[in-house]
């Protein structure tokens, strides 16, 4: 299943494996048998990572900065800020993420967002529900960070959008995909340094007009795979907050950060 599927066969896969699922456990093992989506060796159970591969993830959990969710070597006490948060305070209100972005978790992310894996986006959306959990019990709506629409007909699907829909459905929070439009086609953010990647992402989102009441003075939480320099949330959390939301939470899978500060 690894690698680029064509739209048909895939379409087909995810309907057997649909199938399967209704039929059993048992049955869905010995047509489909579970494997590691880190080494891509068997694994014990679908939807999980064998023992060796899961001590490797870094995983982000308290004590972590309150606004941008980077991970204390001690802890700070209750709504502690980290410098950064301090110095630059971000578009949005805060910012959780599952795991630092490397090794399994960094493959994890490729896997989905460059060889179709979407038989993946079920597991990472329940870990970012949990690393989530605090926001999304308050949250009125889940948004994904939205694609151009000549880059989502490339791709042919939106990693985000994969993501943003599995984890409304696990909080039962309304799910609204097209509230946020990426009105400008901006290249790809590798490569590019912070600056760069501000100036490519600037003034590349906005609101829906008629949106605009359903978005005010709503809490939000905004789904992307991964975090690195915040220039593309931050972009869409000033157009949100132009459309006037009352608070945004940035919620990833992945986020670039160095050792514990």
């Amino acid at each position: 299943m690894d690698g680029v599927w064509p739209e048909p066969e895939r379409n087909l896969l995810h309907h057997l494996m649909r199938a399967v699922r209704q039929g059993g456990g048992a049955l869905l093992d010995l047509v489909f048998p579970a494997w590691c989506p880190g080494c891509e060796r068997l694994n014990g159970r679908h939807g999980g990572v064998c023992a060796p591969c899961w001590q490797k993830i870094r995983f982000i959990e308290k004590p972590y900065c309150a606004v941008l969710g980077l991970p204390f070597a001690i802890d700070r006490g209750e709504g502690a800020l980290s410098p950064k948060a301090i110095a630059e305070p971000p578009a949005f209100d805060r910012l959780r993420a599952v795991a630092a972005f490397d090794e399994i978790v960094r493959d994890m992310v490729h896997g989905l967002k460059y060889r179709d894996r979407l038989d993946l986006v079920p597991m990472m959306a329940r870990w970012m529900a949990r690393a989530g959990a605090e926001p999304l019990a308050k949250a009125d709506l889940v948004l994904p960070v939205p694609l151009h629409r000549r880059r989502f007909f490339r791709r042919r699907f939106n990693q985000s959008a994969e993501l943003a829909r599995h984890i409304a459905r696990e909080a039962g929070i309304s799910y609204q995909p097209d509230l946020l439009l990426r009105v400008r086609n901006t290249s790809r953010q590798v490569g590019l340094g912070q600056k760069g990647r501000k100036r490519n992402v600037a003034g590349a989102f906005r609101v829906r007009d008629t949106a605009r009441p359903t978005l005010a003075g709503k809490r939000v939480v905004l789904i992307d795979d991964v975090y690195t320099t915040g220039a593309t949330v931050s972009a869409a959390s000033r157009a949100l907050r132009r459309a006037g939301v009352a608070d945004i939470t940035v919620l990833t899978f992945a986020m670039a950060i160095g050792e514990p500060i």
